[in-house]
Protein backbone atom coordinates (compact mmCIF):
# COMPACT_ATOMS: atom_id res chain seq x y z
CA UNK A 1 0.00 0.00 0.00
CA UNK A 2 1.33 3.42 -1.20
CA UNK A 3 1.73 6.00 1.33
CA UNK A 4 1.23 9.68 1.80
CA UNK A 5 4.74 10.30 3.37
CA UNK A 6 6.75 8.75 0.88
CA UNK A 7 4.19 9.71 -2.35
CA UNK A 8 5.19 13.67 -1.56
CA UNK A 9 8.46 14.02 -1.75
CA UNK A 10 10.57 17.98 -2.59
CA UNK A 11 13.36 16.10 -4.04
CA UNK A 12 14.07 17.37 -7.81
CA UNK A 13 14.33 14.73 -11.06
CA UNK A 14 17.92 15.18 -12.00
CA UNK A 15 19.23 17.72 -8.76
CA UNK A 16 19.29 14.73 -6.63
CA UNK A 17 22.61 15.54 -5.59
CA UNK A 18 22.04 19.48 -5.00
CA UNK A 19 18.77 18.47 -2.77
CA UNK A 20 18.43 21.28 -0.16
CA UNK A 21 15.07 23.05 1.34
CA UNK A 22 15.46 26.53 0.18
CA UNK A 23 14.79 29.42 2.96
CA UNK A 24 12.16 31.16 0.63
CA UNK A 25 8.55 32.39 0.82
CA UNK A 26 7.42 29.94 -1.81
CA UNK A 27 7.32 26.06 -1.61
CA UNK A 28 9.31 23.71 -3.75
CA UNK A 29 5.59 22.84 -5.57
CA UNK A 30 5.14 26.10 -6.51
CA UNK A 31 8.47 26.44 -7.90
CA UNK A 32 7.27 24.12 -10.08
CA UNK A 33 4.11 26.03 -10.85
CA UNK A 34 6.42 28.83 -11.76
CA UNK A 35 9.02 27.47 -14.00
CA UNK A 36 6.29 25.96 -16.04
CA UNK A 37 4.43 29.36 -16.26
CA UNK A 38 7.73 30.95 -17.87
CA UNK A 39 8.71 27.84 -19.71
CA UNK A 40 9.01 28.61 -23.48
CA UNK A 41 6.80 25.19 -24.55
CA UNK A 42 4.26 26.66 -22.46
CA UNK A 43 4.01 29.66 -23.77
CA UNK A 44 3.67 27.70 -27.04
CA UNK A 45 0.33 26.55 -26.39
CA UNK A 46 -1.75 29.46 -26.93
CA UNK A 47 -0.77 29.27 -30.28
CA UNK A 48 -1.85 25.27 -30.46
CA UNK A 49 -5.45 24.11 -31.39
CA UNK A 50 -7.80 22.97 -28.25
CA UNK A 51 -10.36 22.03 -30.24
CA UNK A 52 -11.70 24.16 -32.48
CA UNK A 53 -9.50 26.11 -35.21
CA UNK A 54 -7.54 29.46 -33.70
CA UNK A 55 -9.68 31.98 -33.31
CA UNK A 56 -10.93 34.73 -35.95
CA UNK A 57 -13.63 37.23 -34.24
CA UNK A 58 -14.52 34.79 -31.82
CA UNK A 59 -11.91 33.65 -29.16
CA UNK A 60 -12.14 30.24 -28.40
CA UNK A 61 -10.07 27.88 -25.86
CA UNK A 62 -6.38 27.56 -27.30
CA UNK A 63 -4.34 25.04 -25.52
CA UNK A 64 -2.86 27.73 -22.87
CA UNK A 65 -6.54 28.62 -21.85
CA UNK A 66 -7.36 25.14 -21.45
CA UNK A 67 -3.90 24.40 -19.58
CA UNK A 68 -4.67 27.65 -17.14
CA UNK A 69 -8.81 26.66 -16.55
CA UNK A 70 -7.43 22.98 -15.58
CA UNK A 71 -4.96 24.21 -13.25
CA UNK A 72 -7.29 26.46 -11.60
CA UNK A 73 -9.71 23.36 -10.69
CA UNK A 74 -6.73 21.19 -10.02
CA UNK A 75 -5.63 23.33 -7.48
CA UNK A 76 -9.18 23.26 -5.68
CA UNK A 77 -10.06 19.48 -6.04
CA UNK A 78 -6.25 19.21 -4.30
CA UNK A 79 -6.29 21.30 -1.83
CA UNK A 80 -10.09 20.30 -0.61
CA UNK A 81 -8.70 16.37 -0.58
CA UNK A 82 -5.90 17.46 1.57
CA UNK A 83 -8.06 19.53 3.79
CA UNK A 84 -10.35 16.27 4.06
CA UNK A 85 -7.65 13.99 4.70
CA UNK A 86 -5.93 15.98 7.33
CA UNK A 87 -8.96 15.99 9.06
CA UNK A 88 -9.09 12.29 9.12
CA UNK A 89 -5.36 11.93 9.99
CA UNK A 90 -4.70 15.12 12.05
CA UNK A 91 -0.89 13.44 12.13
CA UNK A 92 0.41 14.33 8.61
CA UNK A 93 0.18 18.10 9.38
CA UNK A 94 3.51 18.06 9.70
CA UNK A 95 4.06 16.49 6.06
CA UNK A 96 3.81 17.88 2.33
CA UNK A 97 0.31 16.81 2.44
CA UNK A 98 -1.00 20.02 2.89
CA UNK A 99 0.84 20.86 -0.33
CA UNK A 100 -1.46 18.66 -2.61
CA UNK A 101 -3.53 21.25 -3.59
CA UNK A 102 -0.06 23.21 -5.33
CA UNK A 103 1.13 19.80 -7.00
CA UNK A 104 -1.59 19.11 -8.93
CA UNK A 105 -2.47 22.73 -10.12
CA UNK A 106 1.24 22.68 -11.68
CA UNK A 107 0.88 18.95 -12.96
CA UNK A 108 -2.57 20.43 -14.78
CA UNK A 109 -0.51 23.13 -16.42
CA UNK A 110 1.95 20.93 -17.41
CA UNK A 111 -0.42 17.87 -19.02
CA UNK A 112 -0.91 19.09 -22.18
CA UNK A 113 2.82 20.33 -22.82
CA UNK A 114 3.67 17.22 -24.82
CA UNK A 115 0.51 17.49 -27.45
CA UNK A 116 1.48 18.37 -31.05
CA UNK A 117 0.03 21.34 -32.69
CA UNK A 118 -3.69 20.75 -34.45
CA UNK A 119 -5.13 18.75 -31.74
CA UNK A 120 -5.18 15.16 -31.04
CA UNK A 121 -5.16 14.80 -34.87
CA UNK A 122 -1.86 15.69 -34.35
CA UNK A 123 -1.17 12.67 -32.09
CA UNK A 124 -3.24 10.57 -34.92
CA UNK A 125 -1.20 11.83 -37.68
CA UNK A 126 1.78 11.34 -36.05
CA UNK A 127 1.31 7.41 -34.86
CA UNK A 128 -0.64 6.94 -38.10
CA UNK A 129 2.47 7.74 -40.47
CA UNK A 130 3.92 5.44 -38.87
CA UNK A 131 1.88 2.63 -39.10
CA UNK A 132 -0.13 3.33 -42.17
CA UNK A 133 1.69 6.01 -43.93
CA UNK A 134 5.09 6.33 -45.30
CA UNK A 135 6.85 6.00 -42.19
CA UNK A 136 6.61 1.83 -42.48
CA UNK A 137 9.25 1.39 -44.46
CA UNK A 138 11.20 2.23 -40.83
CA UNK A 139 9.72 -1.18 -39.38
CA UNK A 140 12.43 -2.78 -41.45
CA UNK A 141 15.91 -3.65 -41.17
CA UNK A 142 17.93 -0.29 -43.05
CA UNK A 143 20.22 -0.67 -45.85
CA UNK A 144 22.81 0.16 -43.10
CA UNK A 145 21.95 -2.27 -40.64
CA UNK A 146 20.69 0.02 -38.51
CA UNK A 147 16.90 -1.69 -37.09
CA UNK A 148 14.06 -0.06 -34.34
CA UNK A 149 13.99 -2.50 -31.36
CA UNK A 150 9.86 -3.84 -31.12
CA UNK A 151 9.19 -1.56 -28.26
CA UNK A 152 10.75 1.17 -30.29
CA UNK A 153 8.44 0.71 -33.02
CA UNK A 154 5.55 0.19 -30.86
CA UNK A 155 6.22 3.91 -29.15
CA UNK A 156 6.60 5.22 -32.51
CA UNK A 157 2.96 3.22 -33.93
CA UNK A 158 1.46 4.75 -30.61
CA UNK A 159 2.57 8.10 -30.43
CA UNK A 160 0.90 9.53 -27.10
CA UNK A 161 0.63 13.35 -26.05
CA UNK A 162 1.20 12.56 -22.79
CA UNK A 163 4.58 10.17 -22.85
CA UNK A 164 5.81 13.28 -24.81
CA UNK A 165 5.13 15.81 -21.92
CA UNK A 166 7.17 13.35 -19.59
CA UNK A 167 9.72 13.50 -22.08
CA UNK A 168 9.53 17.20 -22.49
CA UNK A 169 10.06 17.62 -18.55
CA UNK A 170 12.61 15.18 -17.80
CA UNK A 171 14.85 14.74 -20.87
CA UNK A 172 18.40 16.73 -21.52
CA UNK A 173 18.24 18.32 -24.74
CA UNK A 174 21.28 19.42 -26.16
CA UNK A 175 22.97 21.84 -24.25
CA UNK A 176 20.31 21.80 -21.62
CA UNK A 177 20.75 20.77 -17.63
CA UNK A 178 20.31 17.36 -16.39
CA UNK A 179 16.78 16.04 -15.44
CA UNK A 180 15.36 18.30 -17.88
CA UNK A 181 12.85 21.00 -16.15
CA UNK A 182 14.38 19.58 -13.00
CA UNK A 183 10.65 19.41 -11.07
CA UNK A 184 9.70 17.76 -7.85
CA UNK A 185 8.93 13.66 -8.47
CA UNK A 186 5.89 14.02 -7.11
CA UNK A 187 4.93 16.76 -9.90
CA UNK A 188 6.74 14.22 -12.36
CA UNK A 189 4.14 11.84 -11.66
CA UNK A 190 0.88 13.17 -11.80
CA UNK A 191 1.09 13.65 -14.91
CA UNK A 192 1.57 10.28 -15.84
CA UNK A 193 -1.83 9.16 -16.44
CA UNK A 194 -0.79 5.66 -17.90
CA UNK A 195 2.05 4.48 -15.96
CA UNK A 196 3.22 1.73 -18.43
CA UNK A 197 5.45 0.88 -21.73
CA UNK A 198 3.90 1.33 -24.78
CA UNK A 199 3.89 -2.30 -25.57
CA UNK A 200 0.44 -2.00 -23.76
CA UNK A 201 -1.12 0.09 -24.80
CA UNK A 202 -2.93 -1.47 -27.56
CA UNK A 203 -5.75 -0.62 -29.47
CA UNK A 204 -6.48 2.47 -26.78
CA UNK A 205 -2.80 4.08 -27.87
CA UNK A 206 -2.70 5.37 -24.54
CA UNK A 207 0.77 4.99 -22.26
CA UNK A 208 2.95 7.24 -20.43
CA UNK A 209 6.67 6.94 -21.17
CA UNK A 210 8.60 5.87 -24.47
CA UNK A 211 11.28 3.63 -24.31
CA UNK A 212 14.04 6.21 -23.62
CA UNK A 213 12.26 7.70 -20.60
CA UNK A 214 11.54 4.40 -19.01
CA UNK A 215 14.56 4.69 -16.23
CA UNK A 216 13.16 7.77 -15.53
CA UNK A 217 10.02 6.86 -14.53
CA UNK A 218 11.30 3.83 -12.37
CA UNK A 219 13.41 6.18 -11.10
CA UNK A 220 10.44 8.32 -10.05
CA UNK A 221 8.22 5.15 -9.20
CA UNK A 222 10.88 3.36 -6.85
CA UNK A 223 11.65 6.81 -4.94
CA UNK A 224 7.99 7.83 -4.48
CA UNK A 225 6.89 4.08 -3.33
CA UNK A 226 3.94 3.45 -6.65
CA UNK A 227 3.29 -0.09 -6.25
CA UNK A 228 4.99 -1.64 -9.27
CA UNK A 229 2.39 -4.23 -11.18
CA UNK A 230 4.88 -5.73 -13.36
CA UNK A 231 8.94 -5.18 -14.74
CA UNK A 232 8.49 -6.64 -18.00
CA UNK A 233 7.19 -4.81 -19.63
CA UNK A 234 7.07 -2.22 -17.50
CA UNK A 235 4.17 -1.07 -15.27
CA UNK A 236 3.35 0.63 -12.34
CA UNK A 237 0.02 1.82 -9.96
CA UNK A 238 -1.13 5.45 -10.84
CA UNK A 239 0.14 8.00 -7.91
CA UNK A 240 -2.99 9.36 -6.38
CA UNK A 241 -3.23 12.58 -7.17
CA UNK A 242 -3.21 11.65 -11.15
CA UNK A 243 -6.74 10.93 -10.12
CA UNK A 244 -7.32 14.30 -9.12
CA UNK A 245 -5.14 15.92 -12.67
CA UNK A 246 -7.25 13.89 -14.12
CA UNK A 247 -10.84 15.12 -12.80
CA UNK A 248 -10.13 17.94 -13.47
CA UNK A 249 -9.07 17.78 -17.08
CA UNK A 250 -12.55 15.95 -17.78
CA UNK A 251 -14.17 18.77 -15.95
CA UNK A 252 -12.59 21.37 -17.90
CA UNK A 253 -12.78 19.96 -22.03
CA UNK A 254 -16.02 18.91 -21.28
CA UNK A 255 -18.02 21.85 -20.18
CA UNK A 256 -15.28 24.31 -22.01
CA UNK A 257 -16.28 22.71 -25.87
CA UNK A 258 -19.60 23.11 -25.13
CA UNK A 259 -19.05 26.85 -24.36
CA UNK A 260 -16.90 27.09 -26.80
CA UNK A 261 -19.61 25.78 -29.38
CA UNK A 262 -22.40 27.86 -27.97
CA UNK A 263 -20.21 31.33 -28.99
CA UNK A 264 -19.64 29.71 -32.45
CA UNK A 265 -23.44 29.27 -32.59
CA UNK A 266 -23.25 25.08 -32.87
CA UNK A 267 -25.37 25.07 -30.10
CA UNK A 268 -27.92 27.81 -29.60
CA UNK A 269 -28.12 29.41 -26.02
CA UNK A 270 -31.08 27.28 -25.34
CA UNK A 271 -29.59 24.03 -25.82
CA UNK A 272 -26.84 25.23 -24.15
CA UNK A 273 -28.28 26.21 -20.47
CA UNK A 274 -30.31 23.16 -21.02
CA UNK A 275 -27.25 21.03 -21.25
CA UNK A 276 -25.71 22.64 -18.12
CA UNK A 277 -29.13 23.02 -16.14
CA UNK A 278 -29.60 19.12 -16.77
CA UNK A 279 -26.55 18.29 -13.85
CA UNK A 280 -29.23 19.89 -11.04
CA UNK A 281 -32.31 18.98 -9.35
CA UNK A 282 -36.03 20.69 -9.87
CA UNK A 283 -35.16 23.15 -6.44
CA UNK A 284 -31.70 24.09 -8.01
CA UNK A 285 -32.81 25.00 -11.16
CA UNK A 286 -35.51 27.36 -10.11
CA UNK A 287 -33.26 28.84 -8.17
CA UNK A 288 -30.89 29.47 -11.47
CA UNK A 289 -33.98 30.79 -13.47
CA UNK A 290 -34.41 33.30 -10.70
CA UNK A 291 -30.90 34.23 -10.93
CA UNK A 292 -31.43 35.14 -14.75
CA UNK A 293 -33.77 37.87 -13.50
CA UNK A 294 -31.21 39.46 -12.23
CA UNK A 295 -28.29 38.75 -14.86
CA UNK A 296 -30.05 39.08 -18.29
CA UNK A 297 -27.14 38.81 -20.55
CA UNK A 298 -26.85 35.42 -22.52
CA UNK A 299 -23.22 35.15 -22.10
CA UNK A 300 -23.28 36.12 -18.67
CA UNK A 301 -26.05 33.94 -18.06
CA UNK A 302 -24.26 30.49 -19.65
CA UNK A 303 -20.96 31.77 -17.36
CA UNK A 304 -22.62 31.15 -14.57
CA UNK A 305 -24.19 28.06 -15.20
CA UNK A 306 -20.54 26.97 -16.50
CA UNK A 307 -19.48 28.08 -13.15
CA UNK A 308 -22.07 26.08 -10.90
CA UNK A 309 -21.74 22.67 -12.96
CA UNK A 310 -17.81 23.44 -12.33
CA UNK A 311 -18.34 23.85 -8.36
CA UNK A 312 -20.66 20.56 -8.27
CA UNK A 313 -18.27 18.02 -10.55
CA UNK A 314 -15.30 19.10 -8.23
CA UNK A 315 -16.95 18.27 -4.92
CA UNK A 316 -18.25 15.65 -6.48
CA UNK A 317 -15.01 14.23 -7.66
CA UNK A 318 -13.36 15.22 -4.04
CA UNK A 319 -15.90 12.70 -2.92
CA UNK A 320 -15.14 9.62 -4.93
CA UNK A 321 -11.67 10.04 -4.39
CA UNK A 322 -12.00 10.03 -0.36
CA UNK A 323 -14.82 7.29 -0.30
CA UNK A 324 -11.98 5.35 -2.73
CA UNK A 325 -8.72 6.48 -0.96
CA UNK A 326 -7.64 2.76 0.17
CA UNK A 327 -8.41 1.42 -3.35
CA UNK A 328 -6.76 4.35 -4.69
CA UNK A 329 -3.86 3.62 -2.12
CA UNK A 330 -3.57 -0.02 -2.99
CA UNK A 331 -3.52 0.43 -6.70
CA UNK A 332 -7.15 -1.18 -6.53
CA UNK A 333 -9.67 1.54 -8.10
CA UNK A 334 -10.38 1.09 -11.59
CA UNK A 335 -11.74 4.14 -13.86
CA UNK A 336 -11.57 8.00 -13.75
CA UNK A 337 -13.19 9.49 -10.68
CA UNK A 338 -15.65 11.14 -13.01
CA UNK A 339 -17.14 7.49 -13.87
CA UNK A 340 -17.63 7.50 -10.43
CA UNK A 341 -20.18 10.60 -8.99
CA UNK A 342 -23.76 10.05 -8.29
CA UNK A 343 -26.20 9.56 -10.32
CA UNK A 344 -27.83 12.73 -11.72
CA UNK A 345 -24.52 14.69 -12.74
CA UNK A 346 -23.09 11.47 -14.33
CA UNK A 347 -25.78 11.07 -16.33
CA UNK A 348 -25.99 15.14 -17.72
CA UNK A 349 -22.05 14.28 -18.17
CA UNK A 350 -22.98 11.57 -20.52
CA UNK A 351 -25.10 13.45 -22.16
CA UNK A 352 -22.92 16.66 -22.56
CA UNK A 353 -20.46 14.03 -24.18
CA UNK A 354 -22.62 12.48 -26.35
CA UNK A 355 -23.61 16.26 -27.32
CA UNK A 356 -19.90 17.39 -28.18
CA UNK A 357 -19.61 13.83 -29.84
CA UNK A 358 -22.45 14.51 -32.69
CA UNK A 359 -22.65 18.56 -32.67
CA UNK A 360 -18.82 19.72 -31.70
CA UNK A 361 -16.41 17.55 -32.71
CA UNK A 362 -17.70 16.34 -36.07
CA UNK A 363 -18.41 20.11 -37.15
CA UNK A 364 -17.07 21.36 -40.32
CA UNK A 365 -14.45 23.47 -38.83
CA UNK A 366 -13.75 20.88 -36.40
CA UNK A 367 -12.80 18.41 -39.04
CA UNK A 368 -10.96 20.77 -41.54
CA UNK A 369 -8.39 21.60 -39.19
CA UNK A 370 -8.13 18.02 -38.58
CA UNK A 371 -7.87 17.55 -42.19
CA UNK A 372 -5.60 19.94 -42.81
CA UNK A 373 -3.20 19.06 -39.82
CA UNK A 374 -3.01 15.65 -40.80
CA UNK A 375 -1.67 16.66 -43.99
CA UNK A 376 0.70 19.41 -42.34
CA UNK A 377 1.93 16.76 -40.26
CA UNK A 378 2.35 13.57 -42.05
CA UNK A 379 4.40 15.87 -44.87
CA UNK A 380 6.87 17.10 -42.52
CA UNK A 381 7.45 13.88 -41.18
CA UNK A 382 7.89 12.57 -44.35
CA UNK A 383 10.66 15.02 -45.35
CA UNK A 384 12.29 15.23 -41.98
CA UNK A 385 11.84 11.08 -41.57
CA UNK A 386 13.81 10.80 -44.87
CA UNK A 387 16.59 13.50 -44.27
CA UNK A 388 17.51 11.58 -41.25
CA UNK A 389 17.70 8.64 -42.80
CA UNK A 390 19.09 9.86 -45.59
CA UNK A 391 21.65 12.27 -44.16
CA UNK A 392 23.90 12.37 -47.23
CA UNK A 393 21.59 14.29 -49.29
CA UNK A 394 22.00 17.66 -50.23
CA UNK A 395 17.97 18.65 -49.79
CA UNK A 396 18.49 16.55 -46.68
CA UNK A 397 21.36 18.46 -45.25
CA UNK A 398 19.02 21.77 -45.49
CA UNK A 399 16.53 20.20 -44.10
CA UNK A 400 18.58 19.29 -40.80
CA UNK A 401 20.55 22.06 -40.69
CA UNK A 402 17.07 23.84 -39.97
CA UNK A 403 16.26 21.90 -37.20
CA UNK A 404 17.39 23.84 -33.45
CA UNK A 405 20.85 22.62 -31.95
CA UNK A 406 19.04 21.53 -28.63
CA UNK A 407 17.66 18.22 -30.79
CA UNK A 408 20.16 15.05 -31.19
CA UNK A 409 18.94 15.32 -35.17
CA UNK A 410 22.87 13.99 -35.85
CA UNK A 411 22.68 10.91 -33.63
CA UNK A 412 24.39 7.58 -34.69
CA UNK A 413 21.33 5.94 -33.54
CA UNK A 414 17.91 6.23 -36.15
CA UNK A 415 15.60 5.65 -32.69
CA UNK A 416 17.43 8.93 -31.11
CA UNK A 417 17.41 10.78 -34.79
CA UNK A 418 13.68 9.87 -35.10
CA UNK A 419 12.77 11.20 -31.69
CA UNK A 420 14.63 14.25 -32.82
CA UNK A 421 12.31 14.54 -35.29
CA UNK A 422 9.27 13.74 -33.11
CA UNK A 423 10.61 16.73 -30.65
CA UNK A 424 10.64 19.02 -33.22
CA UNK A 425 7.56 18.75 -34.77
CA UNK A 426 5.42 17.76 -31.76
CA UNK A 427 6.91 21.48 -30.04
CA UNK A 428 5.09 23.68 -33.39
CA UNK A 429 3.08 25.66 -32.64
CA UNK A 430 0.26 25.57 -35.23
CA UNK A 431 0.91 28.45 -37.14
CA UNK A 432 4.99 27.80 -37.23
CA UNK A 433 4.08 24.22 -38.41
CA UNK A 434 1.57 25.92 -41.57
CA UNK A 435 4.54 28.02 -42.22
CA UNK A 436 7.49 25.78 -42.72
CA UNK A 437 4.18 23.42 -44.56
CA UNK A 438 4.09 26.30 -46.85
CA UNK A 439 7.91 26.97 -47.28
CA UNK A 440 9.19 23.66 -48.15
CA UNK A 441 6.64 22.80 -51.00
CA UNK A 442 7.26 26.43 -52.62
CA UNK A 443 4.58 28.14 -52.01
CA UNK A 444 5.83 31.25 -49.98
CA UNK A 445 8.87 32.37 -49.92
CA UNK A 446 10.64 34.30 -47.16
CA UNK A 447 10.33 38.33 -46.62
CA UNK A 448 13.62 39.56 -48.39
Amino acid sequence: MMNWNQLISAKRFGMEEFHSQRKENRTEFQRDYDRLIFSAPFRRLQNKTQVFPLPGSVFVHNRLTHSLEVSCVGRSLGNDVAKALLERRPELSQTFLPEIGAIVSAACLAHDLGNPPFGHSGERAISTFFSEGKGQFLRERQPNGEQLSPEEWEDLTHFEGNANAFRLLTHQFEGRRKGGFAMTYPTLASIVKYPFSSSLAGKKSKFGFFVSEEDSFRKIAEELGLIRVSERPMKYARHPLVYLVEAADDICYQLMDIEDAYKLKILTAEETKELLMSYFDKERREHMRKTFDIVSDGNEQIAYLRSCVIGLLERECVQVFLNHEEEIMEGRFEGSLIKHISERPAAAYRHCSETATERVYRSRDVLDIELAGFRIISTLLELMINAVTSPEKAYSALLINRVSSQYNIKSPVLYERIQAVLDYVSGMTDVFALDLYRKINGNSLPAV
